[in-house]
């Protein structure tokens, strides 16, 4: 037990809050694209697309800031397919989430491929510097694991009060609340719910593609298949787990990253250990997630079903 000591804390504390950076902003996609009665499963491919997106970007111009808005443009593209297919045709929205979780990481494989070639030696970008704030930066214990990160880190953390605000305090908020519980007491009091909707996916989109850019961009330099890893469905359970609040997705993505984070440093630490045990920890806790709090429904009322305007 020796390792237990304040370093290794300190540094468990901030790989947390590195490794749920990328699960809270695709989780606050989905809060904001379920709220309008849009559920989007293909958070996965959303973000394997905005992964290629953001590292192509951030390769060809060495700027890693174009790369997240290049993620964004690209996660955008991609939940087009699924907003067209599940608001404007009324297509079932978990079958089109799967294809896009088949459909994108595929897009971007063959995209990749086709630039780079085939080759054993992989592309490496330029990382996105981290951005110390003056003063808390050095605060003992704290001032490193919250004040010492790049600047996606804090807008990520940012945007948990701003969702917050928008969704209880705001009458855009009201409308999307209003949208995902009752669509068509929502039309007959004037709001636009296909635009509602559509405006969620584009929120989704550009949310889950940056979730996906961040990890090419400031987290690994490079791209390779499978770089998201499941996190996209982590995300899932954790608006699930956060009762569909933004202090309850912040919360579930705090606790994700930190089983992530404890699983690479137990795969250090026992080396005796078969490693893909210790990776199993934080799909494991997913899993434990959805057992006991995704049993009880408590979404909107309105979500996972098309709605159709001319229907009484």
């Amino acid at each position: 037990m020796d390792f237990l000591n304040m370093t290794f804390l300190q540094e468990l504390l901030l790989s947390t809050v590195r490794m749920a950076t990328p699960i809270l902003i695709v989780a606050l996609a989905e809060l904001y694209s379920e709220r309008a009665g849009q559920v989007n499963i293909g958070l996965d491919g959303i973000m394997a697309f905005g992964a290629l997106a953001g590292f192509m970007v951030c390769y060809i111009t060495g700027n890693p800031y174009l790369g997240l808005l290049a993620g964004a443009a690209g996660g955008i593209l991609i939940n087009m397919v699924y907003a067209f297919c599940t608001i404007t045709l009324g297509a079932e929205q978990i079958v089109y989430g799967m294809a896009i979780n088949i459909f994108a990481p595929a897009i971007a494989s063959f995209i990749y491929k086709v630039y780079f070639g085939i080759s054993s030696t992989l592309a490496q970008a330029t990382l996105m510097t981290p951005m110390p704030i003056p003063f808390l930066s050095k605060i003992p214990l704290i001032g490193p694991v919250f004040f010492k990160h790049t600047i996606i880190v804090y807008i990520a953390y940012l945007l948990v009060p701003l969702s917050y605000i928008f969704f209880q305090k705001t009458k855009a908020g009201l409308n999307f609340r209003a949208v995902g519980e009752y669509p068509k007491a929502a039309e007959s009091l004037g709001i636009n719910v296909v635009k509602q909707k559509y405006l969620a996916c584009i929120i989704c989109g550009a949310l889950a593609g940056v979730g996906g850019a961040y990890l090419t961009t400031c987290y690994i330099s490079t791209y390779t298949d499978g770089v998201v890893s499941g996190r996209g469905f982590i995300a899932l359970s954790a608006v699930i787990f956060g009762r569909w609040m933004p202090g309850g997705v912040l919360i579930a993505a705090l606790l994700f990253g930190f089983t992530d984070a404890l699983q690479l440093r137990l795969q250090v630490l026992s080396s005796q250990t078969p490693y893909q045990l210790l990776a199993m920890i934080p799909y494991i806790c997913t899993l434990f997630v959805l057992a006991f709090f995704g049993i009880k429904k408590a979404g909107p009322k309105a979500n996972g079903k098309p709605y159709f305007r001319e229907e009484r």
